[in-house]
């Protein structure tokens, strides 16, 4: 396997195309060829990933098996494009191949997928994928010098096991997210063998190379789980307000435009396609650079980078300046006279356009926000147009976005003094607490997930000038992967109305529920509240993890207490490992005081 070389938006289209339809314009030829030299080169890698992803319990070996085959199948067709087989969609190919992997679909079960042909298969396979991947082994590590020691016997095998490892524990991470990821794995090994203190540079480089691929992990899955649970038109409207504020100077019509381009690279990436989610990814970069003069004036030095790198610089580009002549206000949406008439001539039309026009005069709210105001105008007018005097009635519409606002804001900042008040570990167990009771039913290792997150929402957003917006949009993808991928994904009733009612207003519906009242408990095990002396030699992250298990435990076996009395049961905890872990014989004190914890 040769050397990754390629970070940011990397392109997966295999070799066929007979499938495709062909570039004729110069920077699209060139876009093109770049992204078939780049496939010959790391056909393995894409191939690890896919697989890894469909079916998140196969064994290296397994996978292994795949690759050869895939590799073979690439070369006969890069040596005679006409072969039968060369014709069909790369997605296709892939599955077919899983599929006749000898006893491979019983063994893991997805048989049922293969008795599926073309997009039903495709979806199956999607279906299938798991995000709790609590089944699987804890992700093997090596200490740096073994780690070093690997690299540089054996490199292709140790970049091999991290995509394997990386895709099976991501199984909805966009493949172009995880190449990038494997590519800054691969910069901070080469770099950190050559220090002499690797434990430290390797624990300090990699922090964010984990930040970035849970950041677009987080953001992907939220994007694709409103796509499949409420359709395309929220994605459409999702990016009206994300571009709108992005670039702030565009024209409507080119916004649109490009919208409908970005929301049909979402609906090929989301339902697994890969080759179509690469091709529109393309689409869309090539459609920001040869507009990049009536669209932004900060992402010149971007489009000049080689195009599988400038994606990921676009992406991380600062918004645009607001154009001087924009008004802070649109006023034809709530003091013209024919207001009820534009809606009525074209409803999405006009609704995109108020979107476009807030969004872009309001840099500093969230996307949440942004599309709650449209919700609200969408209500007001609703009721307006049908009184007998409608302008009278939507001329206050601007009190209503506003009022809203102030109630968001006023949330974030009490949430904000919350965690100043009772710091991260503090407001981590709030959050366990406060998700275990109104999600018991999901398992307690997501759950744990999903607390570290919303801490790390509060951590990131709450000293910034910015902390309205960052928290809300940070919250918001919390309660999406709360909410899950898959549309027929269930919890309990209150929380799937959160999930599936309205999209804007997801996060307010959670703060408003309490504990679920139809979850049954398991039955009291003495084993919940037993420690051995082990827990001593845990180092701090992992007791740290053991800490955040059992307290989301302890919530879901005694569900009917209070958060007052959940809290003293836990300190009471903490004490027990704190005095027994400083007594000589901390397995005597564990026994001692392990049945005091529960009572």
């Amino acid at each position: 396997m040769k050397q990754l070389k390629l970070t940011g938006f990397i392109f997966f289209l295999f070799f066929l195309t007979e499938s495709l339809t062909l570039p004729t314009q110069p920077q699209d030829v060139e876009n093109f060829n770049s992204t078939q030299k780049f496939i010959e080169e790391n056909i393995e890698y894409i191939t690890i990933i896919a697989f890894a992803q469909y079916v998140q319990e196969a064994t290296f070996e397994e996978m292994e098996k795949l690759v050869k085959d895939m590799v073979e199948y690439k070369d006969r067709c890069m040596a005679d494009k006409t072969l039968p087989e060369c014709s069909k969609l790369p997605n296709n190919v892939l599955q077919d191949k899983i599929c006749a992997m000898e006893g491979l679909s019983q063994k893991h079960n997805f048989s049922h997928c293969c008795s599926k042909v073309d997009s039903q298969r495709r979806l199956c396979f999607f279906y299938n994928k798991k995000a709790d991947v609590g089944f699987l082994p804890p992700f093997p590590t090596l200490d740096p010098e073994e780690k070093c020691q690997a690299y540089e016997s054996n490199r292709e095998s140790l970049l091999n096991h991290f995509l394997y490892e990386v895709a099976r524990r991501n199984p909805f991470v966009f493949a172009p997210t995880l190449l990038t990821v494997a590519a800054h794995f691969e910069e901070v090994a080469k770099s950190c063998c050559e220090e002499q203190n690797k434990v430290n540079c390797f624990q300090t480089r990699a922090i964010p190379v984990t930040q970035y691929l849970k950041a677009f992990s987080s953001y992907q899955k939220h994007v694709c789980g409103a796509l499949l649970k409420f359709g395309t038109k929220v994605v459409h409207f999702i990016y009206i307000a994300v571009l709108s504020q992005k670039f702030p100077k565009i024209e409507f019509k080119e916004l649109i435009s490009l919208v409908e381009d970005v929301s049909s690279n979402y609906d090929g990436c989301c339902e697994g396609d890969v080759v179509q989610c690469i091709r529109d990814t393309s689409k869309v970069m090539n459609h920001i650079c040869s507009k990049q003069d009536s669209i932004s004036s900060k992402i010149k030095e971007c489009c000049e980078k080689k195009i599988p790198e400038r994606g990921q610089c676009i992406i991380n580009s600062n918004k645009d300046d607001r154009p001087k002549d924009l008004s802070l206000r649109e006023a034809k949406f709530t003091d013209s006279e024919n207001v009820c008439q534009e809606r009525d001539a074209d409803p999405d039309t006009f609704f995109a356009k108020f979107t476009f026009e807030y969004s872009r005069r309001h840099p500093d709210l969230s996307i949440p926000e942004l599309l709650r105001i449209v919700q609200i105008y969408k209500d007001l007018l609703r009721n307006c147009c049908n009184t007998e005097n409608p302008p009278g009635c939507y001329r206050y519409a601007e009190d209503k976005f506003n009022e809203t606002t102030e109630k968001s804001l006023k949330m974030v900042q009490q949430e904000c003094k919350h965690f100043q008040n009772l710091g991260k570990d503090g407001l981590k167990y709030h959050y366990l607490i406060r998700l275990t009771k109104i999600a018991p039913q999901l398992s307690t290792e997501e759950l744990v997930s999903l607390g570290e997150k919303m801490v790390t929402a509060f951590t990131t957003c709450c000293t910034l000038s910015e902390e309205f917006a960052c928290v809300d949009n940070l919250a918001d993808l919390v309660f999406g992967e709360l909410c899950g991928v898959n549309e027929n994904r269930t919890i309990n009733p209150a929380a799937d109305h959160c999930c599936k009612t309205n999209f804007a207003f997801r996060r307010p519906c959670f703060e408003s529920l309490k504990a679920d009242k139809t979850y049954v408990p398991p039955p009291f095990s003495q084993d919940l509240f037993t420690f051995h002396a082990d827990m001593c030699q845990s180092q701090n992250e992992e007791l740290q993890r053991k800490t955040d298990r059992f307290l989301v435990n302890l919530v879901k076996l005694k569900h009917e207490l209070t958060d007052e009395e959940l809290q003293s049961l836990f300190t009471n905890f903490a004490n027990a490992v704190d005095k027994c872990c400083k007594a000589e014989s901390p397995e005597v004190c564990f026994n001692e005081e392990s049945p005091k914890i529960g009572n």
